[in-house]
């Protein structure tokens, strides 16, 4: 077997789905799991979910969303299509270009949802950060729209990146 390109590349695919699926196995876990529980677990067990579950299983979530997006850039550039993914196959590029460019910007809205918007609110929600006692519901709220977002993107992105794989089988 020869290391080369293709090689490198089945690699970095292999991680890019890999962290993809910590991504958005806890994405999935935290909408329907932990929040539609959060309401049945006794007031004095919650503490432990908040300060030492959530804030564990947040950091392997925003890494796991970082991971992602960058192998699968690199994928992308690796193989040929980043610019023509990202501008949604605009410059003439072949209907696998535009269905990838959809999951690519899917995955990346979601990014940008996990690290500047979801993660900032959670550590006011989980006191990670110092903030008035009424900013914390607030905050709680915000993130959990935010990550109900994700959920519902990661849809439409998990579709569109199968899709460019096995129905216009782009490398």
């Amino acid at each position: 077997m020869e290391f080369g390109h293709d090689f490198a590349a089945f690699i970095i695919r292999w991680l890019h789905v890999l962290s993809g699926v910590m991504w958005i196995g806890l994405l999935w876990y935290f909408n329907f799991v932990q929040i539609p529980t959060m309401p049945k677990i006794p007031d004095e067990q919650k503490p432990a979910i908040g300060k030492h579950i959530a804030p564990e299983a947040l950091f392997w979530f925003r890494w796991g969303a970082m991971a992602t997006v960058i192998f699968g850039l690199l994928l992308a550039w690796m193989n040929g299509y980043l610019v023509e993914g990202l501008t949604l196959g605009a410059g003439g590029g072949v209907q696998g270009h535009t269905m990838i460019g959809f999951g690519m910007w899917f995955g990346l809205i979601m990014w940008f949802n996990v690290w500047f918007v979801i993660w900032p609110n959670q550590k006011v929600a989980l006191g990670i950060v110092e903030a008035e006692a009424d900013e914390k519901p607030k905050a709680a709220r915000k993130a959990m729209l935010f990550s109900r977002t994700n959920t519902m993107l990661s849809i439409p992105m998990l579709y569109a990146m199968v899709a460019a794989q096995s129905l216009y089988r782009i490398s």
